[in-house]
């Protein structure tokens, strides 16, 4: 006969109920599971258990049934097979090149790069004797030529993200195969619903789920996808090797995003198109940086390859408004705010300081200020465009 239990305290038996939920409860949307420590049945299943693979659970850092539940979804955006959560775009950026690159390799950045990645090849990446060259986006035929017997990877922006350049991303992977150089892509301003990389040819789709994923300005992720298994296993083991974790909550966050990221960004390019158009009336605009206009540079390749252009644009004002004059038009702004980051229900605004934006050639036109237009009525935004203008 088994003898009784002895009695337990109530903080014992606070963290000890017997309860354990039932399977077969059904919802719409994907349980937030918060978890560093996942528990086993016994010792051989927790030896059993390979945190490389998504059949078990080992760590909070190596997934949740939440994480993994994105990561599938992200893999179907991107059109790939494999994707790595990571606590923001940069984080992404930063685990694909470390998990790929090391001291005496070469890395190729195009000249319009997101300046966080372009400052990470100019800090750290040079620190760990790993050697960084800017290319031109707009001369495919060129880029070879910066290529070198070190070069094992090249990252694509397109568009940029301030200057808007489209590159022509077949003829760039083109040349980059030609070499035996991995290509990487930066793909968050089309939120691969405008652009498949894939299709292309591109061996790395990277996304800030911080932005359109998201589209709440409220959560910060990144992602990368891949559809070589072998490429998977060196990011998986450099994601695990840096502790590139993310909560449940943020997962979640960015699960309920996903379900209206259609319809948000049908609704961003509408309202987008319209400001854009409306910016190409002002005398004070010199030009307007919109890849589905007419005289963006790269136009002809967004033609050919996308099939949209979300809210993310900018526009270069008349070189004889001097910079004092441009940030005092932005600060008069009334339903723009001034912030980075782009994707959110909120139009955004900032005016860059070209120097420090282009460090490779020098820029010799006008103030640039990007536009994030969310999701207000795009006659209210041109009036308030118009009020600020009269600051000019």
């Amino acid at each position: 006969m088994t003898s009784p239990k002895p009695p337990r305290g109530r903080s014992t038996e606070i963290l000890h109920t017997g309860y354990r939920p039932p399977e077969g409860f059904g919802s719409l949307t994907t349980p937030i599971h918060h978890a560093s420590t996942v528990t086993f049945t016994d010792v051989a299943s927790m030896r059993a258990r390979d945190w490389r693979n998504k059949d078990s659970y080992t760590y909070g850092l190596h997934g949740t049934p939440t994480t993994f539940t994105l990561e599938e979804r992200i893999a179907v955006l991107d059109g790939g097979e494999h994707t790595i959560l990571t606590p923001s775009g940069l984080a992404a950026i930063a685990l694909v090149n470390l998990s790929l690159l090391k001291s005496g390799d070469h890395l190729l950045l195009p000249e319009n790069v997101y300046n966080p990645s372009r400052d990470l090849g100019a800090s750290l990446l040079a620190s760990w004797g790993i050697s960084v060259t800017q290319y031109d986006p707009a001369e495919a035929g060129a880029v070879v030529e910066r290529m070198t017997p070190s070069t094992r990877l090249m990252w694509i922006e397109s568009p940029g993200s301030v200057t808007m350049e489209v590159a022509d991303v077949p003829a760039l992977v083109a040349a980059a195969r030609s070499k035996g150089v991995l290509t990487a892509i930066d793909n968050t301003w089309s939120a691969s619903l405008f652009f498949a990389p894939f299709a292309h040819g591109v061996d790395i789709v990277m996304q800030a789920l911080t932005k359109y994923p998201s589209g709440g300005s409220d959560v910060l992720m990144g992602s990368v996808t891949t559809r070589d298994l072998k490429l998977y296993e060196k990011l998986k083991l450099g994601h695990m090797r840096l502790g590139l974790g993310v909560s449940g909550d943020d997962a979640y966050l960015v699960l309920r995003g996903l379900a209206s990221l259609k319809s948000r960004l049908a609704q961003h390019e509408q309202g987008a198109h319209k400001v854009a158009r409306w910016l190409e009336g002002r005398p004070e605009v010199a030009q307007v940086l919109h890849p589905a206009l007419e005289d963006c540079p790269g136009h002809a390749f967004w033609k050919r390859d996308y099939r949209g252009a979300g809210g993310l644009f900018s526009f270069v004002l008349d070189r004889s408004i001097p910079q004092e004059k441009v940030d005092a038009m932005v600060d008069a702004l009334e339903l723009f705010q001034i912030g980075y980051s782009w994707g959110g229900a909120v139009s955004l605004a900032i005016p860059y300081l070209m120097q420090e934006v282009r460090t490779n050639k020098p820029w010799n036109r006008g103030s640039l200020v990007r536009l994030s237009i969310g999701l207000e009525d795009p006659e209210d935004l041109t009036t308030d465009l118009a009020q600020a203008f009269s600051k000019l």
